[in-house]
């Protein structure tokens, strides 16, 4: 990936990660390391899904209720870094 794609890529990650109850903090579903991004690129702008992947944390499966595993977050990096969500409703 290019640096620009790389930037995008986290600025949708941080932005999914500050949408998570404040209570969560420090849960593994909850965290960076559950979360993964795709991204593409279209006329300058960059598209990212950002996907809850829970089967990476520890003990996935052993107490884990309650969690969307189809869980995702639409945003839109304009080429001037300017983040936007796509709102929807699964």
């Amino acid at each position: 990936m290019e640096g620009p794609a790389i930037q995008a890529a986290h600025a949708a990650l941080e932005e999914a990660l500050k949408r998570f109850p404040k209570e969560s903090a420090g849960k593994c579903a909850f965290s960076a390391q559950a979360l993964e991004v795709v991204i593409g690129q279209e006329a300058g702008w960059y598209f990212a899904r950002v996907n809850r992947r829970v089967d990476r944390c520890p003990g996935f499966g052993q107490g884990v209720t309650g969690l969307e595993t189809d869980w995702f977050e639409l945003y839109a990096i304009s080429p001037e870094g300017e983040i936007t969500r796509y709102p929807y409703q699964p």
